[in-house]
């Protein structure tokens, strides 16, 4: 089982290691973005890793198996290694935020509808719907809370 910890060092190696496994996470959950846009995308998700307020890593196996950025009570990113899923790990995660970091809102791509489902069955229910994501581009986000 992997054990759960705050990180406050985040170490290049860490940060290298935690974007490999956002790379295995979206290649296998987020099936609507293309090879070129999953590689514009990847550049960006260093400096989210180390500018989320809470980091939080799953470690097993010898290293970090999925993470999650939380940031005044909302829920910025949740990634686990594809290796790891189906195993409760994800719902301990979440729960560790939930319970120990306050988090009560997130936002997911509806176009991942397992990662739509998994916030839904645990809770949260949306509250508000956007045509086109953060960046602007044709992917709708749900705005979830608890």
């Amino acid at each position: 089982m992997a054990d759960l910890r705050i990180v406050s060092d985040r170490t290049p190696e860490l940060v290298e290691w935690l974007v490999d496994v956002w790379e295995r996470s979206v290649r296998a959950t987020h099936t609507f973005l293309s090879e070129a846009e999953i590689a514009e995308i990847k550049p960006f998700v260093p400096q989210a890793i180390a500018g989320v307020e809470t980091l939080v890593v799953a470690e097993g196996n010898g290293g970090p198996v999925g993470f999650m950025g939380v940031q005044g009570g909302r829920l910025e990113m949740l990634f686990l290694d594809h290796a790891a899923r189906g195993r409760g790990l994800g719902r301990r995660i979440l729960e560790h935020g939930v319970e120990q970091l306050g988090v009560t809102e997130l936002t997911v791509n509806e176009q991942n509808p397992q990662a739509v489902g998994f916030y839904e069955h645990l809770g949260f229910k949306t509250y508000r719907r956007t045509e086109l994501d953060e960046e602007g581009r044709p992917y709708p986000l749900l705005y979830m809370r608890l």
